[in-house]
């Protein structure tokens, strides 16, 4: 969801969309399972994870390919073959967006949508969740919260015209779960701005903004004190997260299945947090915050998860 950091993946997404395959890359048929990982820390860390489960329990190489730029870059790198394993894949997102459907309201009902969906159109396999989900929220401080008593996003609606809004530049133009449909469901706002996601959030704690579009697994949403509001009227869909893996990948070594869901259900929407906080805030690489994790919940120990 942040933008793309280097030009090496700006090359990669012009390369990607172009349907031609990224250079070097060749799947798992060259003995290197290809990871792929969106531009965010999240994805990285995750990523990481499921590289060292892989390296640890086979003799398989495996390399990551960093900071491509979407959920559709992602798939479509999948589609190319250039990629055997997404980090990443968010129900909501992808039902708009791989599969070009309506939105699915009920997370348990999305996730069956695209693990049925995904094997029959595109041979991948969609895993079930990690535990958390990486959803869209309006925010405000916990401070404001409790001077004007607000629970939910429709307690904004009276004061919407006075709020200074702060929201991802992608969100206002985005189809569906963008800025058109949130009006449509909830209200528009008169003075809101679009920007950078990490300037979002510092002009909510510098006081530049009363409220602001966040990200669920944030971590600076506890770093900043801030309180999500209820989605009352269900505008936002569920973005449960998985990982998605080339069935050919599976075939091949069907020993990586069992070790791949030994992540399933194992992160829930704090824990991501916490590992984004250690990333962005103190500056360790995801790979670090990968291993930290596994070896903290026991990945690496006889009879450990």
């Amino acid at each position: 969801m942040l933008k793309i950091k280097s030009m090496v993946a700006i090359s990669l997404l012009a390369t990607v969309l172009t349907g031609c395959s990224l250079p070097g890359l060749s799947g798992p048929a060259s003995g290197t399972v290809k990871i792929g990982a969106v531009n965010t820390t999240e994805s990285m860390i995750i990523g990481n994870m499921i590289k060292e489960l892989i390296e640890e329990e086979t003799d398989l190489k495996v390399e990551m390919i960093n900071n491509l730029g979407s959920s559709i870059v992602m798939h479509q790198a999948m589609l190319n073959g250039d990629v055997d394993i997404s980090a990443t894949r968010y129900t909501g997102t992808d039902i708009a967006g791989a599969l070009n459907m309506e939105p699915v309201m009920d997370p348990e009902e999305a996730l069956k949508v695209v693990q049925e969906e995904f094997p029959e159109r595109y041979d991948q396999v969609w895993f079930d969740s990690y535990g958390f989900a990486n959803s869209y929220a309006i925010t405000v401080t916990n401070e404001m919260a409790n001077q004007e008593n607000l629970e939910k996003v429709s307690d904004l609606e009276d004061q919407a015209d006075d709020l200074r809004v702060g929201v991802d530049g992608s969100w206002i133009n985005r189809a569906g779960d963008g800025y058109e449909g949130f009006q449509e469901t909830y209200f528009g706002f008169e003075n809101i701005s679009p920007m950078q996601i990490g300037l979002v959030y510092d002009a909510v704690e510098s006081g530049r903004m009363d409220a602001v579009l966040a990200y669920t697994t944030d971590g600076r949403i506890a770093a900043y004190d801030l309180k999500i509001l209820e989605d009352d009227r269900q505008f936002f869909p569920p973005y449960d997260a998985s990982m998605v893996v080339d069935n050919k990948l599976l075939s091949e070594h069907p020993e990586l299945e069992a070790i791949l869901n030994r992540l399933v259900g194992t992160i829930d929407t704090e824990k991501m947090q916490e590992l984004n906080y250690e990333s962005d805030f103190f500056m360790k690489e995801p790979a670090v915050v990968a291993r930290e994790f596994l070896d903290e919940n026991q990945f690496f120990v006889e009879g450990g998860e």
